[in-house]
């Protein structure tokens, strides 16, 4: 960790984001899976196997949430795992679910934009929802890959919108009328809130940074051999490739 860890912090940005995970970290990855009929194990589990292809050693896991994806990659590669959120109650949750699954991650607040790490330092960097809550994806992106040593590979899980329009039309019906309603059914207002969120903020995002733009943004800041692997119909964006 060099002197950039002393500087980074949480701070005062990514407000979108403080708003939208407040009081969700009770119940999140039950409710996660049921709200995605169950697909959003699958995609973690895809994200997992793209790490762990290049037997990391040292693993950051960025937008860390309640820890779900770290501690299965600390399952499934044996590695040394830092996760890193911005939202305190995200992180709380995190800890507790380390905790009770015999520890082995650790637990930190940070920005994806602003990492406390040294460039470099990390084997492996992963990634979930996290490039539609800041304000500029290329720079959040350029910083993922500096703490990343040369060959070390980057994964990412992101929503997509289904390019098939009879799958776009079924997709955008769900997200913009079943997922509010259900989400308030199983979740209470929080999850409301978010399910009603969700579906916009992913059409807007796709309008701006479409997955062309994305995988050029990746290559720019210096990751190569980008796969893309559209999952359950278009609705799960799996990513990954390496640090040139």
């Amino acid at each position: 960790m060099d002197a950039r860890a002393a500087r980074a912090s949480p701070g005062h940005d990514n407000p979108t984001a403080r708003r939208v995970f407040a009081g969700l970290p009770h119940r999140y990855d039950r409710l996660a899976e049921w709200l995605s009929f169950g697909q959003n194990g699958r995609w973690r589990a895809a994200l997992v196997d793209a790490v762990a292809a290049g037997a990391p050693e040292r693993i950051l896991d960025v937008a860390t949430g309640t820890a779900g994806v770290a501690l299965a990659l600390r399952d499934r590669t044996g590695a040394r795992v830092i996760g890193v959120d911005l939202d305190a109650g995200m992180a709380a949750q995190g800890l507790a679910n380390v905790a009770s699954h015999g520890g082995g991650v650790a637990i930190a607040l940070a920005r994806g934009e602003q990492l406390p790490l040294a460039g470099g330092s990390v084997d492996a960097v992963s990634f979930c929802y996290l490039l539609r809550y800041v304000d500029d994806p290329a720079a959040a992106l350029a910083e993922l890959a500096r703490v990343v040593r040369p060959g070390g590979v980057v994964a990412s899980l992101e929503f997509l919108v289904p390019s098939h329009p009879a799958w776009r039309g079924l997709w955008w019906l769900y997200t913009r009328a079943v997922l509010p309603v259900a989400g308030a059914l199983t979740g209470g207002q929080p999850w409301f809130r978010v399910g009603r969120f969700l579906g916009p903020s992913i059409s807007v995002h796709y309008r701006r940074y479409p997955v062309a733009w994305t995988v050029a943004a990746w290559e720019a800041a210096g990751i190569g051999d980008v796969h893309v692997r559209r999952m359950s119909l278009g609705g799960g964006l799996v990513m990954w490739g390496r640090r040139r």
